[in-house]
């Protein structure tokens, strides 16, 4: 519970935090230009019968504005006089025209206004990531530092990997960590360098590789090899029972050799499947029950132990595995506060290059299936109180709001940016009737999208996906 607690917090935290400033840089360009802003909301203010749906609200005196806090915690709004939008307000716009509405100032001002929120998203992105590289600098373990190498898939191993393979670089440049930039270099790259049995050897690769189908094959394209050497036993585990201690190396499972906690993790999840197709409790608990060979160093000799045990009914023997990143060399930059700001830049777009080049998998079957809600985004989040990754997850999330508010979607900013575009151009506005139809259009859509990334993220917590 105190770990589901924290995440919220900070998740309501970033949220409340980027919903505020967005708003903030529609609220901004508004006043810059003179034009009324009838209502500032943080979360949505959804009305139930004669409740107007405000946990919240105040009106400062001589001000046209009303502050408030809505109840429905879905993001924030700012109401400007004269303008459709999610308010749906058409009476207003029966009204005669008046100077300060939104309608009556040059296309200029307006695509200012509507880009005002995405701005400031975007800035506030890069922002933070030039505080945190100046506060803590980067500390990472790049791919070439981890001498234990890395576990390959089938998949892999047929283009010409081998286990024990330490990843260099591609033609797209050198790995400067383990994540998703390596998958997404692999994916596009032509060739691969890598360190084998101690010297450097060039892979081709067909340079079209599907990165999701890599992030989601089990076992993984690549991951970083971990040895099957136990660092601790879970109290009253499979694996306490067994014997099992510190520094034991497991070598086999059922008769099948072992090695590395990698190849441990796949031959487990290969039993669990066979879960599917168990009709009783007996088929279960006879899939539960493992033969496991660990190798113990004595002073003088290493010393096979046999041992038989029953997994729990996740199917885990209850270990950790040493911490081999503990032995890896770590590199460390430090940023001073005017090169701090070149420095966040460079990340911050290449955070964003990265998503929007990763957008493309939404549109399958798989990506649609891997979006996420907001227990996905929430889940992001560490189960401890960090700043440091506190600020690095609200700076992605601010860039992943920039951009979806940006997409030419009606109901979102891009969708007004579009038409505002339009109007430019081709020197018509297009008509009231149509914007709001286009509203709704898009009001729709977007409700649509909450709806099946939440669903995934319901269907995820009960194990249907």
């Amino acid at each position: 519970m105190e770990i589901f607690l924290i995440k919220l917090l900070q998740f309501i935290l970033a949220i409340s935090l980027l919903v505020l400033l967005h708003e903030g840089g529609h609220f901004f360009f508004s006043k810059l230009f003179g034009v009324r802003v009838e209502k500032f909301y943080m979360f949505f203010d959804a009305g139930i019968g004669k409740w107007d749906g405000s946990l919240l609200k105040w009106k400062p005196k001589k001000s046209d504005t009303q502050y408030g806090i809505g109840w429905l915690p879905l993001g924030g709004y700012c109401k400007i006089a004269g303008m459709i939008d999610e308010s749906f307000d058409t009476e207003q716009m029966k009204q005669p025209e008046q100077p300060w509405e939104f309608r009556t100032k040059p296309a200029w001002q307006r695509l200012l206004i509507m880009i005002g929120g995405v701005l400031v998203n975007f800035l506030l992105a890069l922002f933070i990531y030039a505080m945190v590289l100046f506060a803590w600098g980067e500390d990472y373990i790049q791919p070439k530092d981890m001498t234990l190498g890395m576990k390959f898939n089938q998949e892999a191993k047929a283009l010409g990997f081998e286990d024990g393979d330490i990843l260099v670089s591609t033609d797209r440049g050198t790995f400067k960590t383990f994540g998703g930039d390596l998958y997404r270099d692999l994916s596009k790259a032509r060739e691969a360098t890598v360190i084998r049995n101690g010297e450097e050897m060039t892979i081709a690769l067909p340079g079209n590789l599907n990165m999701l189908g890599m992030l989601q094959s089990s076992p993984r394209f690549v991951s970083p090899l971990v040895p099957a050497v136990v660092d601790s036993i879970i109290p009253d585990s499979p694996a306490s029972m067994t014997g099992l201690q510190k520094g034991d190396k497991i070598v086999a499972i059922n008769d099948k050799p072992i090695d590395s906690f990698n190849e441990l993790t796949d031959q487990l999840g290969r039993l669990t499947d066979g879960l599917v197709d168990a009709k009783t409790h007996e088929d279960s608990l006879a899939l539960r029950q493992v033969m496991i060979a660990f190798e113990r160093y004595n002073g003088t000799d290493t010393i096979t132990f046999p041992a038989n045990a029953t997994l729990t009914e996740d199917m885990k023997l209850g270990f950790m595995p040493r911490n081999v990143y503990e032995d890896y060399q770590e590199t460390h930059v430090s940023y001073g506060f005017v090169k701090s700001f070149p420095a966040g830049v460079k990340y911050g777009w290449k955070v964003l290059a990265g998503y929007v080049g990763d957008m493309k998998y939404v549109f399958t079957k798989d990506g649609a299936k891997s979006l996420g809600g907001f227990g996905t985004i929430g889940n992001l989040f560490p189960s401890t109180w960090d700043w440091h990754a506190f600020w690095l997850m609200t700076a992605f999330l601010s860039i992943i709001l920039a951009f979806m508010n940006i997409l030419p979607i009606p109901a979102l900013d891009g969708g007004h940016v579009l038409f505002l575009i339009y109007e430019m151009i081709t020197g018509r506005k297009p008509s009231d009737n149509f914007m709001v139809k286009a509203e709704y259009v898009g009001f729709g859509i977007v409700l649509l999208l909450l709806i099946v990334a939440n669903l995934n993220d319901v269907l995820r917590w009960i194990g249907v996906m």
